[in-house]
């Protein structure tokens, strides 16, 4: 699903270059839920940019579901976003004026999806999430909570091969923050591929396998308890 090869990102080249991430080698299968940590300046954002088709590597090789974008030029990645990537964003990003359906719809309408097609999706991404109740509402007439369960949605109405989550959960409370990493896991259990950046342990601990980063490099790959377990129910 993703494969990176010695992917780099420079700063500045040509002058007192900065290193954000160096050589990265790393394969995240289909179905595949990991977690992304480091310190301030370890490269995790530079990282998921990348992923996310956000920004360009300097060097090396990126491939997401089977197709390099890597070397794709600005309107080829934007079309990439569109279609196989499902952001989630720690301040939520909604549109303040529209509706949680509205927003919802948003994703669609770059994709050209016809107006009927579009209500009855967001309706359904909506209803997975638990928001179906919610739809008519704007984002300053829900909680922080609810205004996430809708930026999930609006990342899931697509239907996406990957799902990215940068720090969902950092502008939460922990209950809340319980309660959103609950979707996460149903959705891994449905089949999603996620990749999650967080500063929070507990929360990284829903995955199946942590990304330590650390000056712009793969410190270490931690394997949790929860893809051991899989691994020998497949087995």
């Amino acid at each position: 699903m993703i494969r990176v090869s010695d992917l780099s990102k420079t700063y500045r080249p040509d002058k007192n270059p900065v290193y954000a991430l160096q050589e990265i080698n790393i394969h995240v299968l289909p179905g595949e839920y990991v977690a992304v940590m480091g310190p301030s300046g370890s490269g995790k954002s530079t990282f998921m940019n990348l992923l996310g088709c956000l920004d360009t590597p300097t060097a090396g090789s990126y491939w997401l579901d089977g197709e390099e974008v890597s070397t794709l030029n600005k309107d080829e990645l934007a079309l990439i976003r569109n279609q196989k990537i499902g952001f989630v964003f720690q301040n939520f990003n909604l549109l303040p004026r529209m509706t949680a359906l509205r927003n919802v719809e948003i994703p669609m309408l770059y994709a050209g999806v016809p107006a009927q097609e579009r209500q009855e999706r967001a309706r359904e991404a909506l209803g997975k999430v638990g928001m179906s109740q919610r739809a008519d509402h704007r984002p300053n007439e829900m909680s922080g909570g609810q205004n996430q369960r809708v930026a999930i949605a609006r990342a899931l109405v697509n239907r996406p091969p990957v799902l990215l989550a940068d720090e969902p959960t950092g502008n939460l409370d922990s209950k809340t923050s319980e309660e959103i990493m609950a979707i996460f896991d149903q959705l891994h259990q449905d089949g999603a591929t996620i990749v999650v950046v967080t500063h929070e342990r507990d929360i990284a601990l829903h995955s199946q396998r942590i990304l330590h980063f650390r000056d712009g490099h793969l410190e270490k790959e931690e394997i949790l308890a929860s893809a051991r377990l899989a691994t020998e129910r497949e087995g």
